[in-house]
């Protein structure tokens, strides 16, 4: 298709932000007013003292009162025009004091994109080099977007989006898109693009779109299992709309695995200190490497006191496996069970071997034909090193129904190697 030039098109989407409640940001999104061009009228030149001296107080009365008379009417006016057109507050500001409670998701009606066409999401499981903060900037801007839902009655919902391959496929967060009618999609350069809707899915808050390019700057992603708290991140984004697009913040990793209950579900997120607001939904959290590691969805904030630094992402090893269903099918598709039930945390059977502990296995599941035993401890499973009950769901949540998955376990001072069947769904 063809390119469009979102710094030239007329009526180009603009934000009106009014004063907000205590304690929450709410933006107003619309069109510019019919042969509005938004620009001051230029100041009246100076005619000096004596000049001033020599006018009339009455005209001046008269003027002033003029004056106020219609700027009364024109605001009066223009609330009343731009009130049917104020967009929905973002829920990237999450009130934690006050959860809400489960919403029934919006469809969009954004035009489809067809699943299924041998596209997935890589993770970068190496890295190089720590980058210097402008040196990210430089690698990870170019792939990061602006995203412009259309919700159909004159306002826009505005957020980020970060591209993942080079002809144009790109995630952001569900609930920028939600509701949509039409999408475009803006480059750092201003180049906007008419994207289509792939697929999402609403309790992760992950969407997946589409524009027609070839050779667009693309994100590499990284694994977050490798993150720990303390290393270093940043955030590129559109905080509070268009106008600071591909804002740079940084901070660090404040948590890892933190269960959010967001609207009646949780969510098990990456926290931040970097700076996040509202328009940053669903941007690129990036590691010093220059590697997308998450992407953020959700800012705490309080009506009853001051909350800064408290910021999340979906972490890519939790939104691997969502991302590539839903490339695939169109859908998220069912995960399998194990059939145990472990301890927590690992605990240390020989010197430098650690495991979890197996507390019970589900008659007639995988683990139970596979041969794991009550007492058992889980040394590895799929290849990757097990030290807590996580690490065990994150490689199940990789699996789908059909897959095998290999298992290390020590028993009695012996290591054995089983291997599941995984035929049955989960819960």
């Amino acid at each position: 298709m063809e390119e469009q030039d979102l710094t030239r098109l007329p009526g180009e989407v603009v934000e009106r932000y009014r004063q907000p409640p205590p304690g929450e940001v709410v933006e107003t999104y619309s069109r510019p007013l019919p042969g509005a061009s938004g620009q001051a009228a230029p100041p009246a030149p100076s005619r000096g003292p004596a000049a001033r001296r020599r006018s009339k107080r009455g005209l001046w009365i008269f003027l002033g009162c003029f004056a106020l008379a219609a700027a009364l009417a024109a605001a009066a006016f223009l609330l009343d025009w731009s009130a049917p057109r104020r967009a929905r507050p973002d829920p990237f500001d999450y009130d934690f004091r006050e959860p809400g409670e489960p919403v029934a998701p919006q469809e969009t009606a954004i035009p489809r994109w067809p699943t299924g066409r041998g596209v997935s999401l890589p993770l970068e499981r190496e890295h190089g080099e720590a980058l210097a903060a402008q040196e990210v900037y430089r690698q990870v801007n170019p792939a990061v977007v602006v995203v412009l839902a259309d919700l159909g009655d004159g306002s826009a919902s505005v957020g980020t989006g970060v591209l993942f391959t080079r002809d144009g496929y790109l995630i952001t967060n569900y609930h920028v898109v939600e509701g949509g009618q039409a999408c475009t999609v803006a480059l750092d350069s201003g180049r906007g693009y008419e994207a289509k809707y792939v697929a999402g899915d609403a309790d992760s808050d992950l969407a997946i779109l589409k524009v027609e390019g070839r050779d667009l700057p693309a994100a590499v992603f990284g694994d977050s299992d490798l993150l720990t708290v303390g290393d270093k991140v940043y955030a590129i984004g559109n905080p509070l709309g268009v106008e600071l697009r591909g804002t740079l913040t940084d901070g660090i990793v404040s948590a890892i695995d933190r269960d959010v209950e967001v609207e009646g579900r949780t969510m098990t997120l990456l926290q931040t200190n970097a700076a996040l607001n509202s328009g940053n939904s669903g941007g690129p959290l990036i590691n010093e490497y220059g590697q997308v590691v998450g992407i953020n969805t959700i800012k705490m904030t309080s009506r009853y006191s001051n909350i800064e630094g408290l910021g999340f992402a979906i972490p890519t090893a939790y939104m691997e496996r969502i991302v590539n269903d839903l490339l695939a099918f169109g859908s998220l598709q069912p995960e399998p069970v194990l059939g145990v039930t472990v301890l927590q945390v690992a605990e240390q059977v020989e010197p430098e071997v650690w495991g979890i502990q197996v507390q019970s296995v589900t008659k007639n599941s995988p683990a139970d034909k596979a041969g794991v035993r009550e007492g058992d401890y889980v040394l590895a499973a799929g290849g990757r090193d097990v030290n807590s009950s996580q690490d065990l769901l994150r490689v199940r949540r990789q699996r789908h129904l059909g897959d095998e998955l290999s298992m290390t376990l020590w028993r009695d001072g012996e290591i054995l190697e089983v291997t599941l069947s995984l035929t049955e769904p989960a819960a």
